[in-house]
């Protein structure tokens, strides 16, 4: 009983450590993975699983090495925000492919990346034929950015030559039946006018209502619960 009661302690204080060094370290470390952040991402779960099942690893062993790694990592974070020169070295530089319409072999070759690999990257941005590329850039984090030629390009508003129009921020006023008062109060709103909408659009009860997304000036969209046979909620 004392082995399970070690192993759950010592994994939750890993966690919670894990969390915050996350937290410190940024939300761009989740969305932009570098191969330096890959690598210590791997070490850092390698290092805590080994720790867990160790036998003479206890709670200040894991907790000392993940400080230590995570002090480490946040180093190297300050040492590029701080020395631009260090970013290409551990952070990796951006590789053109396709400069004006033509792939560029030599790069293409240098990054291990086949023109199959190239099509699947190009799908992942709706572009399924190379000639609509004019740029395609590949991130130091495996991600391809596309410029496609004017031809193929969605026109824009200012394109077409209109008006330009306020945009709006639709708002989550209701989540799984309940209403999120604090959303509510934010965009100057009642309960009493919240009911009014729903009684409008047919409906009782906010208990029926799945999602409810305001926009202001728009009429509120609702998504009723719906029962197995697909019809309105009663």
């Amino acid at each position: 009983m004392n082995t399970y009661f070690s192993l759950f302690t010592e994994a939750v204080l890993g966690l919670v450590i894990l969390f915050i060094l996350t937290k410190i370290l940024g939300k761009t470390q989740i969305s932009q993975l570098t191969p330096f952040d890959f690598i210590s991402a791997v070490l850092l779960g390698e290092l805590v699983g080994n720790a867990l099942f160790d036998p003479d690893a206890g709670i200040m062993e894991i907790a000392f090495v993940v400080i230590v790694f995570g002090t480490i990592i946040y180093f190297v974070e300050w040492l590029t925000q701080k020395f631009k020169r260090t970013r290409a070295l551990l952070e990796g530089s951006p590789s053109i492919v396709i400069y004006k319409g033509k792939m560029i072999r030599d790069v293409m070759k240098k990054n291990k990346m086949d023109i199959n690999m190239l099509q699947q990257l190009l799908r992942d941005k709706d572009v399924f034929s190379l000639q609509e590329v004019e740029y395609a850039i590949l991130e130091s984090n495996g991600k391809l950015s596309v410029m496609k030629k004017s031809d193929y390009q969605t026109p824009t508003r200012k394109d077409m030559k209109l008006a330009q129009q306020e945009v709006k921020l639709p708002t989550l006023l209701i989540n799984d039946g309940e209403i999120i008062y604090d959303n509510l109060k934010e965009k100057n709103l009642t309960v009493e006018w919240l009911q009014e909408q729903l009684e409008l659009q047919g409906y009782r009860s906010v208990e029926e209502i799945f999602v409810a997304e305001y926009t202001k000036g728009e009429d509120l969209f609702l998504v009723p619960f719906i029962n197995r046979n697909h019809e309105k909620w009663q």
